[in-house]
C-alpha cells in the first residue's frame, strides 16, 4: 500500500493524556500522533474523538513491535496495531527500527539492531510480515543510540535505504535522534541525510533533550534546541516532508511555551530559517 500522492500533514504535536485539553485548544496543531500502546481501539479517549470530528489526522505510533528482533512480529501486537489504525482512520502507522525483546525478556529500551547484511535480511522479512497484516502503510523510525555494534557493515541510513528498496517501507526520520547519534557516536548527520531515500520519507519527528557529561539524552522532556532545529533545516533543504511533529512526553511546559516551540518548528519547516536562542 502506498501513501496517497496528495498526503499532507503539516505541523503536529504528540497527543498525550496529560495534555489532552491543551492539544485540543492549541493553535498551530495541524495533526497529532498517539502512542499506539497507550490507547484501546474499542475505547478511544474522548479528546481524540473530538479532534477527529474536527478533521484532525491522528497517526498511531508503535513502540513495542520489535521489528529489529530475530523473532517474527507477534501476531497479537500486529492485530492490535491494525485495529488502532482502523479505529483512528489513520493514513499510516509508524514504528521503530529497533530491538526490544528476545526469548520473552523485554529490553525496556529501543536498542539498535546490528547493521549487517544478515540482520538486514531478517528485518526485511519482519517488515514484510507487518506490511501484510496492517491495513495502511508502515513507516519506520531511526532511533537514538548510546552504543553501536562492533561488526556493523552499514550506517543506519544505508541500512534504512536498503530496507526501503527491499520492502517499499516508508520512513519516519527523527532529526533529534540524528543529533543524539552525532553527539554520542560521532555520526555525520549531513552524510546520513544524503544517504536516505528522501522520496520514502512519510514525516519527521522533532524532540528536546539535554547534554550531560558529553552524552546527549533524548529525553522528550526538555525544549527543542537550536542544533536539532538545524538538522531539521538540513533535511528541509533537501526535501519537503509531508509533515513534522513535535514530541513531548514529560515535564510538559505551559501552553504558551509549547505553542512557541511549535512556531519555531513551523518556521524551519516552511524554510524561514532557524530562530536564534530557541
Amino acid at each position: 500500500m502506498d501513501v496517497p500522492p496528495a498526503f499532507r500533514l503539516g505541523v503536529g504535536l504528540g497527543w498525550r493524556a496529560e495534555i489532552d485539553t491543551v492539544v485540543e485548544r492549541l493553535n498551530g496543531v495541524d495533526w497529532v500522533e498517539v502512542v499506539a500502546e497507550n490507547v484501546c481501539a474499542g475505547h478511544l479517549p474522548e479528546s481524540l474523538g473530538l479532534l477527529r470530528e474536527r478533521g484532525v489526522t491522528v497517526v498511531p505510533h508503535g513502540v513495542s513491535l520489535g521489528l529489529g528482533g530475530a523473532e517474527v512480529p507477534d501476531a497479537g501486537r500486529l492485530a492490535r496495531l491494525a485495529e488502532t489504525a482502523l479505529a483512528l482512520g489513520a493514513p499510516l502507522v509508524t514504528e521503530h527500527l529497533a530491538f526490544v525483546r528476545a526469548g520473552g525478556l523485554e529490553a525496556g529500551h529501543l536498542l539498535p539492531v546490528p547493521r549487517t547484511r544478515e540482520s538486514l535480511a531478517v528485518v526485511a522479512a519482519n517488515v514484510r510480515i507487518a506490511q501484510r497484516e496492517l491495513p495502511v502503510p508502515l513507516a519506520l523510525e531511526n532511533i537514538a543510540a548510546h552504543l553501536a555494534w562492533p561488526d556493523d557493515e552499514l550506517t543506519e541510513a544505508q541500512f534504512l535505504a536498503e530496507l526501503v528498496e527491499r520492502t517499499g517501507v516508508k520512513l519516519l526520520v527523527d532529526v533529534a535522534n540524528l543529533h543524539t547519534n552525532r553527539v554520542n557516536l560521532g555520526v555525520d548527520v549531513a552524510a546520513e541525510l544524503d544517504r536516505l531515500p528522501l522520496e520514502a520519507i512519510a514525516y519527521v519527528h522533532v524532540a528536546g533533550g539535554v547534554e550531560r557529561d558529553g552524552v546527549w539524552h533524548d529525553t522528550h522532556a526538555h525544549p527543542v534546541t537550536e542544533p536539532v532545529l538545524e538538522v531539521l533545516a538540513e533535511l528541509c533543504r533537501r526535501t519537503t516532508p509531508a509533515g513534522v511533529l513535535l514530541e513531548r512526553d514529560d515535564r510538559f511546559p505551559p501552553p504558551a511555551e509549547l505553542a512557541g516551540e511549535l512556531a519555531a518548528v513551523r518556521r524551519v519547516y516552511e524554510g524561514q530559517g532557524v530562530p536564534q536562542h530557541v
